[in-house]
């Protein structure tokens, strides 16, 4: 029998979603992919331009799935077998993410930026691990697919959400922001990056700061003070409700500063001064970009109040993802060579 806990329930989903269920079954995660659920998911139906996911119902049952949230049972039905019946599957699962928000009372960081949201989130969930449970965007699932998803597997009980949101063209985060309503956003940076439906780059910075759409009382936005889009973003982040703006980064305004990079073979050791606390701690990831990433992690962990010196600690045992910046270590003729993969 699973250990795992509960996160929806049939009479549950049918309440979110104003579904019809059918069976009495209960659901430990939620998946979009039949290939990839896991025993006792909730697989969700999506029909795309070039697949149906109500095609692949019967397989995702077969691999154990709880359930299925479909627009129509598949043929042949059983009727006994475990589904939620929905007028459209995205809205349904839009509608799960935001139950899933609101029963919650969990502390919700947002993270999006050109280059490094995945990264630092991935950071942010070993900082935060240090003072409760976290909960977070699995991989880059943070499109207007990805995000409600990752959103939908919020469990109640959670202490801390923390959600990579990000876009390829205008109008793609604020209504991701308003599902989520984080309490703490960090912008990593706004660079020439996915710019194929952007005019120019201070397009992609008002296409970013979108993120503020949803804030909640008394938000927190910490920001990159190197960045030439500082304040801007700055101003629109104070336009939708942010009480309190940290800066990040190199610069000598910076409240949340990078003091010292001292890069060895393991990685590094960060000498930071964080909102005021000097503090020394060690990363098993190569490049200053890391450093500079730390940093910001570190003063968004704490605007979600976490200890500064647990979650400075425990970000040594953060590894390089696959793609930015994971070592391997390969034997050749007469030696070893360390590759490092950017591949990303």
């Amino acid at each position: 029998m699973s250990t795992k806990q509960v996160l929806w329930s049939a009479a549950q989903a049918a309440s979110a979603t104003g579904g019809q269920a059918h069976g009495d079954w209960r659901a430990e995660g939620v998946s979009i992919d039949s290939r990839t659920l896991a025993p006792g998911d909730l697989f969700v139906a999506l029909k795309g331009s070039n697949h149906d996911g109500h095609d692949h119902v019967t397989a995702a049952l077969g691999g154990h799935a709880a359930a299925a949230m479909v627009e129509r049972a598949p043929d042949h039905n059983n009727r006994a077998a475990p589904l939620l019946i929905v007028p459209d599957s995205l809205d349904g699962l839009y509608a799960l993410a935001g139950a899933a928000r609101a029963r919650c009372s969990a502390r919700i960081i947002a993270v999006t930026g050109s280059v490094g949201k995945t990264g630092s989130k991935e950071l942010l969930a070993h900082a935060l691990a240090t003072a409760g449970r976290v909960s977070l965007s699995a991989g880059n699932l943070n499109n207007y697919i990805g995000a409600p998803l990752s959103l939908a597997r919020l469990p109640a009980d959670a202490t801390y959400g923390v959600f990579e949101l990000g876009m390829n063209q205008p109008g793609e985060i604020a209504p991701l922001s308003r599902l989520a309503r984080p309490h703490v956003v960090l912008i990593t940076n706004v660079e020439a990056v996915h710019t194929e439906f952007f005019d120019s780059l201070d397009a992609v910075a008002e296409a970013k700061a979108e993120i503020f759409a949803g804030l909640e009382p008394d938000a927190v936005a910490v920001l990159n003070r190197d960045n030439k889009y500082f304040d801007y973003l700055a101003a629109r982040a104070k336009d939708g409700g942010a009480t309190r703006i940290i800066a990040f980064g190199r610069h000598d305004k910076a409240e949340a500063r990078l003091l010292d990079w001292s890069p060895d073979q393991d990685g590094g050791l960060v000498e930071a001064d964080i909102c005021g606390t000097r503090c020394s701690y060690r990363l098993a990831l190569s490049g200053e970009h890391w450093a500079l990433n730390s940093v910001a992690v570190l003063a968004t962990a704490m605007a979600a109040g976490a200890p500064l010196t647990e979650a400075a600690n425990a970000l040594a045992a953060q590894p390089a993802l696959p793609g930015r910046g994971a070592r391997h270590r390969l034997a050749i003729a007469g030696g070893e060579f360390d590759l490092i993969d950017e591949s990303y």
